[in-house]
């Protein structure tokens, strides 16, 4: 692995997301946490926006182990998801509209989730977000054959970002920015962000498709249930409503 690469200059002002949701399921599950902020070249967070919201619908157990955001919790502090969504989803497009990529690590679920939530509640969504920087799909593609698994947790201290309070938005947010910039340093990648965006839809797709192989190999889905490779938002969010 390529190592002490300067930072391209694309990626000295990035855009971070995270959600923290009642779920896995783009489609049905809801917003309870988020964040939005932006880091310089050194990964230092320079402004920031989070929210908490009643996401409307009670958040289980196994969700509110993970986050640590029960439903009473976001029934007494969450503010309306309605207003939410629509905040997160204007902060998003002002970064968009400035030119700066924004990281999200396994972008396609919290683009995906947003768009449903925007459709859910009458907001219009980000239309073809991007340029988006996913270091799920980048950290694959460049290092294909490492063995072991590519959570947020893992990838992080494979790259030496520390990462205090995972599955909290803003420390998850944070770190995906600090991974992109560690694999920029660590491999050439694209000449612009937007060249990367691209390549980021292509990579996607062929690594859905390599895990739909494997899973039908050893028996987890069926053929008909191959998995979504569209990327940074999944077919299905198109067509919610």
């Amino acid at each position: 692995m390529a190592l002490d690469l300067e930072l391209p200059t694309w990626l000295g002002r990035i855009g971070v997301f995270d959600l923290e949701t009642t779920g896995v399921d783009v489609t049905t599950d809801r917003i309870v946490t988020a964040y939005v902020g932006v880091l310089d070249a050194q990964g230092r967070e320079v402004s920031a926006r989070s929210w908490i919201a009643d996401p409307g619908i009670p958040i289980p157990d196994g969700a509110a182990a993970v986050h640590g955001i029960t439903t009473e919790q976001a029934r007494r502090d969450g503010r309306g998801a309605r207003e939410v969504v629509a905040e997160i989803t204007d902060s998003l497009r002002a970064l968009f509209t400035q030119g700066l990529p924004v990281v999200a690590y396994n972008a396609s679920y919290d683009f995906s989730l947003l768009t449903h939530e925007c459709l859910r509640h009458g907001i219009p969504p980000l239309h073809a977000p991007g340029p988006v920087i996913d270091p799920l799909v980048i950290d694959k593609a460049m290092d294909r054959y490492r063995k072991g698994k590519r959570t947020l947790e893992v990838v992080a201290q494979h790259y030496g970002v520390s990462l205090d309070g995972a599955h909290e938005a803003s420390a998850d947010a944070i770190a995906a920015g600090r991974v992109a910039q560690a694999i920029a340093r660590s491999f050439p990648l694209a000449g612009s962000a937007h060249e990367l965006h691209t390549q980021q839809i292509g990579w996607a797709r062929t690594q859905a498709e390599s895990l739909t192989e494997y899973f039908i190999r050893i028996g987890r889905i069926e053929p008909e249930d191959a998995l979504d490779g569209t990327w940074p938002v999944r077919d299905a969010a198109a067509t919610a409503n």
